[in-house]
């Protein structure tokens, strides 16, 4: 039996992980932590203020779903305490992952930016799809609470498909009338957009232009249920990746 804690267990998302952790087969939900907002029950659990709660539950896995700032400090915490980390969490720095890996020596840390199997075929597909398109462009739909723009999701497919090909056309735009109307410039100046906006959950759009026709490839998750498949599979694969630093789920599918 895996112990798993869950580290930002008060919010939607920790709750939808610890609801998902307690009912998956060879998984315990062992502890819940949430430093702002502690005090209440989980599947019968107290939600502790305080990391040292993982430990003393000896959790094998913890997963959080916080923000970048708190995962700045906990993850070197579970990393020093030789516990295995599975990350929601976006918005970090190339700095910050570098210093991720650095600090994973004797456990694993698996930071991906979206756990829907569908978003990871969406920016596989995208991927294959960018060496034969020579225009590109990225809208990112989220709930209004989300604090990071553009979203992980967003910024890793732009990375991956400016990888896949150097042929990108330039931007013909020449006066913004409203700055930033063309959106962010990502990788290979692929521009990204970023809506955020009540009722909506987390869905992506890529699409992909060349002459006389063009591609797009859209995932929606209309619910947090649709992350758990992979935050389950991630808690159970974790230690066995032959890496102390994965990016991404792609490599357990």
């Amino acid at each position: 039996m895996i112990r798993v804690g869950v580290v930002g267990a008060a919010g939607r998302m920790g709750a939808t992980v610890c609801d998902a952790v307690a009912a998956a087969e060879g998984l315990e939900l062992a502890a819940a932590v949430d430093i702002v907002h502690g005090g209440g029950l989980v599947h019968g659990l107290t939600i502790e203020s305080d990391l040292k709660a993982l430990a003393d539950a000896r959790c094998d896995v913890v997963v959080d779903f916080t923000v970048a700032d708190a995962a700045r400090t906990t993850l070197p915490w579970l990393a020093l305490h030789g516990m295995h980390a599975v990350v929601g969490t976006t918005g970090f720095s190339e700095e910050d992952i570098a210093a991720f890996g650095a600090s994973f020596t004797g456990s694993n840390c698996l930071i991906a930016a979206n756990f829907a199997i569908g978003a990871v075929l969406m920016m596989k597909f995208a991927e294959q799809a960018a060496p034969y398109f020579e225009t590109a462009e990225i809208i990112e739909f989220h709930h209004n609470a989300k604090a990071d723009a553009p979203s992980g999701t967003a910024l890793a497919t732009a990375q991956r498909m400016a990888a896949a090909s150097q042929e990108w056309a330039a931007d013909p735009t020449k006066h913004e009338v409203i700055p930033g109307a063309r959106g962010g410039e990502g990788p290979a100046g692929i521009r990204v957009h970023g809506v955020r906006m009540v009722g909506m959950t987390a869905s992506q759009e890529v699409i992909l232009g060349t002459t006389g026709q063009t591609l797009t490839i859209r995932h929606d998750s209309h619910d947090r249920v649709s992350f758990m498949p992979g935050v389950v599979l991630a808690c159970r694969k974790v230690a066995e990746l032959p890496q102390r630093l994965t990016m991404g789920i792609d490599t357990l599918l």
